[in-house]
């Protein structure tokens, strides 16, 4: 007897401000197949008085009423665990109306918030049904306080839902939400920071295969770059544009060497749309580390010089603009489609279909191997240059630099599967190269900025800044110098046995 045909259901954020008309909009009613159902929906989530089952990543969720059953969820995921934008997974399918979960250790639970709202059904072409939940988050009862929210669930056959919600976020402001709805809960509830569901670089387990790595890879990179948008677009906390670059530059680099494995039109899309934000997104960084480097400190060593304070005010006008362009991208239909893109690429695999039998046993092989293999060629290209690197006239020293980074992205990646003993004291050393490589870097794109200031009364204050980041410069230089006699003599983890 055959099992049930795959399910798949994924969840958008929507604007709580534009949820009552959303199944008006054209690109929604238009795929219409069915009746409207709307029903009201309440729910209560409950914990520890200390928290206990937040800190285990878990929420239990409770329908009305007393005797209601409850739902133990995973509102953060496992480690490794796939990424699936959408309701969390279930640990147990539901618990007697009193049970209480192993993780509050025999803790009272008391409810921590609760939502109140509708859900309106509606049945779109292709067996798929979109489900609007929509209403307000509240306190435990007797406590002021109410923050509206919605969120859009597609649910059906897979490759049905994944199409729809490609198409749907073409036309409609929906994205992937940062964190669970029972997370959201308890952070306003609480007035706790939102936690992040992945952050920094993700952690390969040895016995993942290469396939499985890949997609992993994807899926953290694409929550890291949902997580820091918001910071980004809101322009205030330059570490979301950072962390932003780094994401991309980390998955950017993954997809180039995953390449001999997983291959075709499908990742080079993917990795086109990657370029394409990354480069939106670095003057907004540029000017952030001119005004929050050089700048700050020709202000400190010029005060009230007013020459200077032209400069910086020029450089806070150049910083606004790239904000401004930096925010219409990533409220654009161009981001919203790259991120549910990874989501389609992590679900369909889409580079089985193009694969030969070279990459079909790549994936077959362990992971270690590839990894060994990836790094060996990344370190034999960058130190093809050889111990003196004083010489390097500024554009064969920045390919070094990029050089660098990307072996540096590699074996913070692949790190985890030859142990942290053996990788530490390397990536020590290739983290010190990477940062007195950078300061030489900012300095040189500082001197690009200024220089397009080089005009009229502004020329004495680009002058005054040319000059001191060359200066810099040639300290940095310096220093990049010890540090990559250090690294070089240093041993390649990868080849410890």
């Amino acid at each position: 007897m055959s099992g049930s045909p795959p399910v798949l259901t994924l969840e958008a954020a929507v604007d709580p401000a534009g949820a009552a008309g959303l199944f008006r909009q054209p690109a929604l009613s238009g795929r219409r197949a069915g009746r409207t159902r709307s029903v009201p929906v309440t729910l209560t989530w409950l914990d520890t008085a200390k928290g206990a089952l937040a800190e285990s990543g878990l929420a239990l969720e409770a329908g009305p009423g007393p005797r209601a059953p409850r739902r133990l969820l995973r509102s953060l995921p496992e480690p490794g665990a796939p990424w699936r934008p959408g309701s969390p997974v279930p640990v147990e399918e539901s618990l007697v109306p009193d049970g209480v979960p192993e993780a509050a250790e025999g803790s009272a639970l008391l409810p921590i918030a609760a939502f109140e709202g509708r859900r309106v059904t509606v049945p779109l072409q292709g067996a798929v049904e979109a489900s609007l939940l929509h209403g307000t988050l509240r306190r435990p009862a007797g406590e002021a306080g109410a923050q509206p929210i919605a969120r859009l669930s597609l649910t059906g056959p897979p490759e049905e839902v994944l199409e729809t919600m490609l198409a749907l976020a073409e036309a409609l402001p929906l994205l992937p939400p940062r964190a669970a709805l029972a997370e959201e809960a308890r952070a306003w509830a609480r007035q706790a920071p939102l936690r992040p569901r992945r952050l920094g670089a993700p952690k390969l387990a040895e016995e993942l295969g290469v396939e499985p790595a890949l997609r992993l890879l994807i899926g953290h990179l694409a929550e890291v770059l949902v997580w820091h948008a918001p910071v980004a677009a809101a322009g205030q906390d330059p570490s979301g544009v950072h962390q932003m670059r780094v994401a991309l530059r980390r998955l950017r680099s993954a997809l180039k060497a995953f390449r001999a494995a997983a291959d075709g039109p499908a990742l080079r899309d993917f990795d086109e749309g990657l370029k394409g934000l990354a480069k939106t997104l670095g003057p907004a960084r540029d000017w952030d580390v001119f005004l929050a480097g050089l700048g700050a400190e020709l202000a400190e060593a010029l005060p009230g010089e007013p020459r200077i304070l032209a400069l910086l005010a020029a450089g806070q006008r150049h910083r606004a603009e790239a904000y401004a362009r930096l925010r219409a991208v990533l409220g654009g239909a161009g981001f919203r489609l790259l991120l549910w893109q990874a989501v389609a690429l992590d679900l369909r695999s889409p580079w089985r279909a193009e694969a030969d039998a070279a990459a079909e046993d790549r994936r077959a092989a362990p992971l270690e191997d590839l990894a060994s293999h990836l790094l060996a060629k990344a370190w034999r290209r960058m130190t093809a240059v050889g111990p003196e690197i004083a010489h390097l006239p500024d554009a064969e020293f920045h390919a070094l630099r990029l050089d660098g980074k990307r072996l540096r992205y590699l074996a913070e990646l692949f790190a985890p599967l030859f142990g942290r003993k053996r990788s530490r004291r390397f990536l020590e050393r290739l983290a010190e190269v990477q940062e007195q490589f950078g300061l030489a870097n900012d300095a040189s794109v500082a001197r690009a900025l200024v220089e397009g200031e080089a005009h009229g009364d502004g020329a004495w204050a680009a002058g005054v800044a040319e000059g001191w980041v060359l200066a810099r410069s040639r300290r940095a230089r310096a220093r990049a110098e010890k540090a990559w006699a250090e690294l070089l003599a240093a041993e390649a983890f990868w080849n410890q046995r």
